[in-house]
């Protein structure tokens, strides 16, 4: 701008440094959007990928954390298990047949259970399958009150009893039943040379995992056919939540007083915990992932408001002629930059969200974003096109109104 025009357009301001109501600051800014609906688009497109990306991935995140949460609550936190390992020349360990009855004796233990797998021993479909074809299944001998100690669920049918304890009745594992192509109660299924007949399925076992895959009958049916000597494998035990801690220790010296260090002691919902945090080294990538679309699109943004600078030179010089000051000036293209962004920062959050919901809802998840992610998400969109119009709108308020003009 030459000095006669600089001093011309400050005269056109009698009070001061002319100033524009935040009304007009809006209905300039969306001038360029208006005019060029295709691009202004496009550009908003690639902000609502990244910020929609980072939404989804945080969201699937907190609604894969709420349903572990929710498991453990309704599972429980307050179960351990103990089993024979194997002692210093690595050979397997056997643990005393009274031990569950020991363990019970502990101060804070509420209840105990037991399984014994008999090694020797496969579950097949009938007496055509070939011995080898076990299919990773495993019998075990199970306690009658295994179910409640395990938070165990019967998908259909009966669990064992003191009457079918005695007899050749089994209860499948949710995998067992699925392998051996099984539904329904009543089925005939062999294990050793005997035929048992199946009484009940059960549904998944998370905080025991082992018993998926198993096929589970009676200690006095075991003894008589199989010659089980009664010694347990693996303990299952529930404590009072604030005797976790203080029972945990008590388990190995209990169960197995003359080599407590060949006992291991464990808590099923610490491999649930550490599954998840697992997930969230994968959630870390997705989230960097993320990052770099949105920047991808805040380039896209600066990007748009550059090439807008330069294909409205004669509009910025007719209004700097006209006595728009720089400020004015550097307001309506910054605030077109955030309106851009903003667009691409609202669908980009309702984008995540809906992702979210679907797969969480696929799932059987809770449906869980956290409000504060979807404020930061807006708000970080607003951030990256308030730099991403920055020098766009500085190169737009310094360009001088005769050089637009003439352009």
């Amino acid at each position: 701008m030459t000095p006669a025009i600089e001093r011309t357009t400050e005269q056109r301001a009698p009070h001061g440094k002319s100033r524009m109501r935040p009304g007009d600051v809006v209905r300039v800014g969306t001038t360029g959007l208006r005019s060029r609906p295709t691009r202004a688009i496009l550009s908003a497109l690639g902000i609502a990928i990244g910020i929609s990306a980072m939404i989804a991935v945080v969201g699937i995140s907190s609604s894969s954390q709420a349903k572990l949460n929710n498991d453990l609550q309704s599972l429980g936190t307050n179960m351990l298990t103990a089993q024979a390992g194997k002692d210093i020349f690595g050979k397997p360990t056997t643990l005393p047949a009274n031990t569950v009855a020991q363990i019970q004796r502990i101060n804070g233990v509420e209840s105990a259970s037991s399984t014994a797998a008999l090694a020797n021993h496969h579950i097949y479909r009938n007496s055509l399958i070939a011995p080898g074809q076990t299919g990773g299944l495993s019998v075990q001998v199970a306690d009658l009150n295994l179910l409640n100690v395990v938070s165990g669920k019967i998908r259909t049918g009966t669990w064992l009893n003191r009457a079918t304890a005695e007899y050749p009745a089994v209860v499948l594992g949710a995998d067992t039943a699925d392998r051996l192509g099984i539904h329904t109660p009543g089925s005939s299924v062999r294990i050793g040379n005997q035929n048992f007949t199946v009484v009940g399925i059960l549904d998944p076992v998370p905080l025991a995992p082992d018993l998926n895959t198993a096929a589970l009958i009676g200690s006095e049916i075991a003894a008589r056919l199989f010659g089980f000597d009664g010694n347990p494998v693996r303990i299952y035990e529930r404590s009072s939540d604030e005797s976790v801690e203080t029972v945990r220790p008590l388990i190995a010296p209990t169960a197995n007083p003359q080599a407590p260090r060949d006992v291991e002691v464990s808590r099923p919902s610490d491999a649930l915990a550490a599954k998840y945090a697992a997930d969230q080294a994968f959630t870390g990538l997705l989230l960097g992932l993320g990052s770099i679309a949105l920047l991808v699109g805040g380039i896209g943004v600066a990007n748009t408001m550059v090439i807008s600078v330069l294909e409205r030179r004669r509009e910025i010089g007719l209004r700097r002629a006209l006595g728009a000051t720089r400020g004015h000036i550097r307001s309506q293209f910054l605030v077109e930059a955030l309106l851009l962004s903003a667009m691409g920062g609202v669908v980009g959050a309702a984008l995540g969200t809906g992702v979210t919901a679907i797969i969480a809802t696929a799932n059987g998840w809770p449906v869980a974003v956290p409000w504060p992610v979807l404020g930061a998400g807006v708000l970080a969109t607003l951030a990256i096109g308030a730099i991403a119009g920055l020098y766009p709108a500085i190169r737009a308020a310094r360009t001088p109104p005769t050089t637009a003009l003439s352009g």
